[in-house]
């Protein structure tokens, strides 16, 4: 079951994404097509250096994620697939420290949906100073839920999400 992955520390304060897909090529999404979590974070993630441990980020992106999918009604359309979501890769790249109490929004979009791959991205602010704390993104791979191998991502899930398509290199 899918409420495993929550955690529950985190307050939601949530943008609803639409279903609708971004309208054709050049078309700019609208902002219902981020989702938004704010949080306070919590002593028990603090490593060493007094600081957030890296692992941390992980745990919230997944976590981002899975309310955003959920927000979105992708649970019903993944489990009409007799399918789920697994991860393939995680990148992470720190700008500046976080601590325990500090107020932080995560803002996450899809990027792109392949045929059986999608890639998600997520950018990490202090709520109290707008400080840049981190970004990140996750690549998913959609496999069949019993023989765990891959499968094409169907046209039902697909509707679910708003597409942030990456911008042109200048």
């Amino acid at each position: 079951m899918i409420e495993h992955l929550f955690n529950p520390t985190i307050r939601l304060r949530t943008l609803m994404p639409t279903t609708e897909q971004a309208d054709g090529e050049g078309a700019v999404p609208s902002e219902e097509a981020f989702y938004r979590d704010e949080f306070t974070v919590p002593e028990d993630v603090i490593d060493r250096n007094g600081h957030v441990n890296n692992v941390a980020y992980v745990q919230w992106m997944q976590d981002a994620a899975v309310r955003h999918f959920t927000a979105v009604g992708g649970v019903d359309a993944m489990r009409t697939a007799a399918a789920t979501w697994v991860v393939r890769s995680h990148r992470i790249e720190y700008r500046d420290p976080v601590f325990a109490g500090d107020r932080v929004q995560v803002r996450t979009w899809v990027v792109d949906l392949r045929r059986v791959r999608s890639l998600r991205r997520y950018e990490f602010v202090r709520v109290t100073d707008g400080a840049f704390l981190a970004r990140g993104e996750t690549e998913w791979v959609l496999v069949d839920a019993v023989s765990g191998r891959p499968c094409s991502i169907p046209e039902e899930l697909r509707r679910v999400f708003t597409l942030v398509p990456e911008e042109p290199e200048s």
